[in-house]
């Protein structure tokens, strides 16, 4: 069993390290899940810098080990670190299915896109047992509501059937995530995802499904895989993907210790220019929470990546069909069918 985070390191309300045994073995550290009745599931964002108004995220921490990933921070607030912690200690909302029928039942409540899920995946290993992304889309469908998913799990095509009906009522879009291509730096990053490969072969069913299917080249880090942005969008290209987008990866709060302590692990030799090449991105530092350039970054650097990334779109998805805008008329409160229907 591989893990991402080689440590745990404490957190902003409990400045103690944690002192596990796995603190000598990362590796060895075995999950927990903590099934918990969470108050709400469906959440306000408020960023200028993403397009959905709306996220919800059915698990807390993620198995999937990401070393760059922005959600450890989140994990904070349960009380647990960012670190191996995020990775180990699985929070379950077990009634989430319950929350959103609730939700979308709400006399106030107005038809948005929802991003499933904008936190951590909402496909991650757990989900085979709990199923509760399946039964959110089940809720969505009954509704006729609208749903925006991302993903980097092959599980996905589990709920193919779901999607189907979603996307005939052009109720879905699909995100999958591809950050390198090479395997032998996606076991070291991304330590319990699925393979490339199996990524590419997600879109190309999904979207010969007729199910609407972009994909996010995310994080772009330089000096680590910033020549293959190239190469993904043409493989994304070749599988089906209709729409592509891109991050460049941000190091805020406890990921700028996690992936720097990461790095000089797994990667000793390149470790100072990646470092440097992130700094470069954000004004000369690893963090940055600007709205606008936190996620692209901004500087000549941000800004090579940005034109080699629509040089990439203008290449390989100039004849793509365009993502089909979402239908929000079509909306049932309290999930039962019109007169009409």
């Amino acid at each position: 069993m591989r893990r991402g985070a080689r440590h745990n390191p404490g957190t902003r309300f409990d400045p103690q390290t944690y002192e596990y045994e796995v603190q000598l073995a990362p590796d060895r550290a075995q999950a927990q899940i903590i099934p918990i009745q969470a108050r709400s599931i469906v959440n306000r964002i408020d960023s200028p810098d993403l397009p959905i108004v709306y996220s919800m995220n059915p698990y807390a921490g993620c198995e999937h080990g990401c070393i760059y990933c922005y959600a450890r921070n989140s994990h904070e607030y349960w009380g647990y670190s960012a670190g191996i912690d995020f990775e180990t200690r699985i929070l379950v909302k077990v009634n989430a299915p319950q929350l959103l029928r609730s939700q979308l039942s709400h006399p106030a409540w107005r038809p948005q896109p929802i991003m499933l899920a904008g936190n951590t995946d909402c496909y991650q290993p757990i989900e085979r047992q709990f199923k509760l992304t399946r039964q959110l889309l089940e809720v969505l469908l009954e509704f006729r509501h609208p749903v925006s998913i991302i993903t980097k799990n092959a599980l996905i095509l589990r709920d193919t059937d779901l999607l189907v009906e979603l996307s005939r009522l052009h109720l879905v879009h699909v995100y999958i995530t591809v950050t390198t291509l090479r395997e032998e730096v996606r076991r070291i990053l991304e330590p319990r995802t699925a393979a490339a490969e199996r990524r590419l072969e997600v879109i190309r069913r999904l979207r010969e499904a007729g199910v609407p299917t972009g994909v996010m080249v995310a994080p772009i880090i330089p000096g680590l895989n910033d020549d293959e942005i190239l190469p993904i969008l043409k493989a994304a290209s070749e599988a089906g993907a209709q729409a592509a987008a891109y991050t460049v990866v941000r190091l805020n709060g406890a990921l700028a210790e996690l992936f720097e302590v990461w790095l000089r692990e797994k990667l000793p030799d390149r470790a100072e220019r990646i470092l440097h090449l992130i700094a470069q991105c954000h004004d000369g530092h690893l963090n940055d929470s600007r709205w606008e350039k936190r996620i692209r970054g901004a500087g000549p650097l941000a800004l090579t990546i940005e034109r080699t990334f629509q040089t990439g779109i203008a290449r390989f998805f100039r004849s793509a069909p365009p993502m089909p805008p979402f239908d929000l008329t079509i909306f049932r409160r309290g999930g039962q069918p019109s007169l009409f229907e």
